[in-house]
């Protein structure tokens, strides 16, 4: 069969993705993370997994929650910091956490360790879908038309 999806694949075998669709404002803090698209490799539609590494100094993501996708992650290895609305939580392994959707609660996380830090990532997929960015001047949109990719622009609308 042409469109066959392997039954097992090793994950660090997957090529990382290193860059970030945020505008370069926004990107230097994610230098450093690499994540692998391990769903991807069995054509799963309905959520999404990545195999994740902060290098040290490096960010998930900037502070953010989403309006329709649930976000879940389990700590692998090294220490991971949790900043959240309640302030910092240190995880470490065997430690997961989850993020509701439609809960008003800005997340990220940072390696603020000097050992490498991984993590599992599984989280919903919608063409529809609108992510809030509570520290920058920055807000995310999916939408039909956008072939359900993210289109960042200024809180208010603007493109970068």
């Amino acid at each position: 069969m042409a469109d066959a999806k392997p039954v097992a694949i090793l994950a660090m075998d997957m090529t990382a993705r290193t860059g970030t669709i945020y505008p370069p404002e926004f990107a230097g803090e994610m230098k450093g993370r690499e994540k692998r698209a391990l769903g991807d490799a069995f054509g799963l539609s309905q959520f999404g997994v990545n195999l994740t590494v902060l290098k040290p100094g490096a960010w998930s993501s900037h502070r953010h929650w989403h309006a329709v996708e649930d976000e879940f992650i389990y700590v692998i290895s090294g220490e991971i910091t949790l900043v959240d609305d309640a302030g910092e939580h240190l995880l470490t392994p065997g430690m997961c956490a989850g993020f509701k959707a439609g809960v008003p609660n800005g997340h990220c996380l940072k390696n603020l360790s000097s050992q490498d830090a991984t993590y599992l990532e599984v989280g919903t997929r919608s063409m529809v879908e609108k992510s809030n960015y509570p520290d920058i001047d920055m807000a995310g949109e999916k939408t039909e038309a956008s072939g359900g990719k993210f289109v960042l622009t200024r809180k208010d609308g603007t493109p970068f």
